[in-house]
């Protein structure tokens, strides 16, 4: 073997190496040349959806390529999710993450399609709109502690309705009785919808949900607490349940952006910037404010990763305690 043909050969290992270790700088430096796409694994008209459209419509702005939302609903957000595990991990593929898809549904389903703790490469938290404990305009409760009252009085009498087995209504009205000790009882309808609706006609006695924010408004239902850490600015004299003394009542619905596992960090760096400037606009935040959200700090891809985890530990407890499971 003759040295020239030695050296060639040497020469041809080295330049691969150094592409291999330069590569990802220099997808960074170009991304994105083409379209993204951003899944949403639920219908359109939802929350998820309206938050996932606006952040598309603000990120086409600044990353000068558009970002078009693909709405692949199903199976409580697990059709969708389990499609996009499988795309191609370069950062032309995003999903809007929830805290149904992604910390609730790994308990409540045996077949997911996807591993929520290792399929995912988080980006960064978009927001939370968490729960509000309501009844009815016409109802004689006045507080949380008129209420727990009333339902430990008389087991049994009063009832809460949710949007299904397993629903972000039904895990927030069981977390709610286990840390009161109040007795009501669930009632679950196919959807929030005609929940909200029995419970505005007064069939219902108390809902603790997400998106019934205009009524509340609009004066058809009595807010009595929030299940955050902080009030809400569309509710600024409705306490937390903190202070209505039920202390750790917490239950939010949470969206986040996150990629396939093995997306380029220094691409996933790229999106966070981008994310955490849309969210942080003043019109934007002013927007998912009026839908009742709260809208964090600027959170890194490993806080936001490390939120993820916490949450899935989390929601096993939640859902061991409402006795919920989907097939």
């Amino acid at each position: 073997m003759s040295f020239a043909f030695l050296r060639r050969a040497s020469r041809m290992f080295v330049l691969a190496a150094l592409a291999a270790g330069i590569a990802p700088a220099v997808h960074a430096q170009t991304y994105p040349e083409r379209p993204i796409k951003l899944v949403v694994p639920w219908p359109p008209g939802g929350a998820t959806d309206a938050l996932g459209r606006l952040l598309a419509q603000r990120l086409t702005e600044r990353l000068g390529q558009t970002v078009i939302v693909d709405n692949k609903a199903g199976a409580g957000g697990n059709i969708g999710t389990a499609a996009f595990v499988r795309e191609k991990a370069d950062g032309y593929t995003l999903l809007m993450a929830t805290s149904s898809t992604n910390a609730a549904n790994p308990h409540l389903y045996s077949r997911l399609g996807f591993d929520a703790a290792k399929d995912f490469a988080p980006v960064a938290f978009v927001a939370e709109i968490p729960n509000i404990l309501e009844v009815p305009k016409q109802s004689k409760f006045q507080s949380v502690a008129d209420l727990v009252a009333a339902a430990k009085a008389e087991p049994g009498k009063l009832n809460y309705g949710s949007g299904g087995v397993g629903s972000s209504q039904h895990l927030a009205g069981a977390m709610f009785k286990h840390l009161t000790g109040a007795d009501v009882l669930h009632i679950p309808y196919k959807g929030s919808g005609p929940a909200v609706s029995d419970l505005l006609a007064g069939q219902v006695d108390m809902m603790l949900d997400t998106g019934s924010l205009a009524q509340v408004q609009a004066g058809a239902l009595r807010a009595l607490a929030v299940a955050s850490h902080q009030r809400l600015p569309a509710l600024p004299d409705v306490p937390t349940f903190d202070e209505a003394g039920v202390p750790k009542m917490y239950a939010s619905a949470w969206y986040g952006i996150v990629a396939p596992a093995g997306t380029p960090a220094d691409v996933v760096q790229r999106l966070n910037k981008e994310v955490n400037a849309v969210v942080a606009d003043p019109e934007v935040k002013k927007r998912m404010e009026g839908m009742g959200a709260l809208v964090p700090a600027g959170q890194t891809p490993a806080e936001f990763g490390a939120f993820i985890q916490a949450e899935i530990q989390r929601y096993a407890e939640i859902v061991k305690i409402s006795g919920a499971k989907m097939e």
